[in-house]
């Protein structure tokens, strides 16, 4: 016999009412979207064909803002983790081999060097202490603060040992990278066709 106070669950093992208590939970992450989009853009990257690809392009085909991704790639840029160039042809392109570039480098770029936890040193402010705490109040570091900053070692850790190589590895089908080397090769020949128009419709304009 079911239990009243419990909530059947579905195939997944989730609860009908998960979704919402999910909804009601969630905080703010750690990293912010800019880290998502950033890694995503720099897979695209990692293939052969687009040698380059601006960041229009870039946002076009993973259906993301454009404006957020033409701020997060200079920061990219500036760490020297892509190269960018300018005209026609120009765009952005990895710096360095994806086996180079660690998942901790693209989040620190995006992000900044951003602790885990920012200690108040909360423990001297006890009213018992009347404004001077004792020795053993304070002595070393503050046990909370020291779990945390264990916890972003090994976080920072496993960032570091992650590489965009490793992201993208078995990730797309070949014959999906095919389609994706058309688009780009299209969205190319599309603006050198808008050039040549409009250097030739300019000709022809009566002075």
């Amino acid at each position: 016999m079911i239990d009243p106070n419990e909530q059947a669950e579905d195939d997944n093992g989730q609860s009908p009412n998960d979704g919402q208590q999910a909804g009601q939970r969630k905080g703010v992450s750690l990293f912010g979207v800019s880290v998502e989009y950033g890694l995503h853009t720099l897979l695209w990257l990692v293939a052969e064909h687009p040698k380059r690809a601006s960041s229009r392009d870039l946002a076009e085909m993973q259906g993301v803002p454009a404006a957020m991704l033409a701020k997060i790639l200079p920061k990219l840029e500036k760490a020297g983790i892509v190269n960018s160039s300018d005209g026609i042809n120009g765009g952005y392109e990895l710096a360095k081999s994806p086996e180079d570039i660690s998942v901790l480098a693209v989040v620190d770029a995006i992000e900044g060097d951003r602790k885990l936890f920012d200690c108040k040193e909360v423990r001297r402010g006890c009213v018992l202490f009347g404004g001077t705490p004792p020795p053993w109040s304070i002595d070393g570091v503050c046990r909370i603060h020291a779990v945390m900053l264990r916890a972003e070692k090994r976080m920072r850790s496993e960032l570091e040992k992650t590489s965009l190589a490793d992201l993208a590895r078995g990730g797309r089908p070949e014959d999906f990278e095919s389609q994706v080397a058309d688009w780009f090769r299209d969205r190319a020949t599309a603006r050198e066709t808008s050039r040549v128009t409009a250097l030739k419709e300019g000709r022809r304009s009566p002075r």
